[in-house]
């Protein structure tokens, strides 16, 4: 059974359609970028995916032993107040809290879980640091290290880029190839249509007036993704040049 199964699923609010009739498949291992034009509902997705608002019609399937709350969720905005008094240890370690059933304390396996998460984004130096004195970037490593203390298989980014410079966007990037390698299912919204071709194994695009969902290379080859093109085909399928593609 598919990690995530989506089926003719609409999504709005007070009865107004966002999300149209949207059918896509996510395997252990893929990672799905969804693009599109503005307005077309891609947050509204994301949290449909999560549970956090009704389905109009059709419906979203999760594999045995994966639940809404075991989706690791890194938000379009910076989910931490940079007023708020905590270090990096504590932010990560309240991934947990979803998985907490008795008492107020984390177990051994979770320090322990948390400890290697932080080593696995690059964040063990600054443990003891005030989240609100990190960069951009460091802190969406450790909101990232919170991400995967709540998952246990699917990791949910919506636009997780928004706000870093180049540097850090290039690094942060490169942090969810590794963690994609080592067995970690992605979904990502990004309007940075460049970075998710590179990144990604399938794309689900949103239009207002089509969708589109299949594997980069797919994507890249149909009517909607030619354009994209400029420079050469990026997916690692390919070995011609733009002008022999179209």
């Amino acid at each position: 059974m598919p990690l995530l199964k989506v089926q003719n699923l609409s999504l709005g609010y007070e009865g107004k359609r966002i999300v149209e009739d949207i059918s896509f498949t996510v395997n252990s291992g893929d990672f799905v970028s969804i693009i599109g034009e503005n307005g077309t509902g891609k947050t509204t997705l994301v949290r449909g995916i999560l549970g956090l608002i009704g389905k109009l019609s059709g419906s979203i399937e999760l594999s045995e032993g994966v639940s809404q709350s075991h989706i690791g969720y890194l938000s379009q905005k910076n989910s931490v107040s940079n007023d708020f008094p905590a270090s990096v240890l504590e932010i990560v370690m309240s991934g947990f809290l979803n998985s907490k059933r008795f008492g107020l304390f984390y177990t051994k396996e979770q320090k322990k879980e948390a400890a290697s998460l932080m080593e696995r984004v690059g964040i063990t130096k600054l443990k003891n640091a005030a989240f609100s004195e990190l960069s951009g970037g460091q802190q969406q490593r450790v909101l990232l290290a919170r991400a995967l203390c709540a998952a246990k298989k699917l990791i949910l980014l919506d636009e997780p880029a928004t706000g870093l410079d180049p540097i850090a966007t290039a690094d942060f990037y490169s942090l969810l190839t590794e963690l994609n390698k080592e067995g970690v299912t992605v979904i990502m919204v990004s309007h940075d249509v460049t970075g998710a071709m590179r990144l990604s194994s399938h794309i689900l695009y949103l239009g207002k007036d089509t969708n589109f969902f299949g594997t980069t290379h797919q994507y890249l080859h149909s009517n909607i993704g030619k354009g994209l093109m400029l420079e050469g085909c990026p997916c690692d399928r390919c070995t011609h040049n733009t002008k022999e593609a179209r």
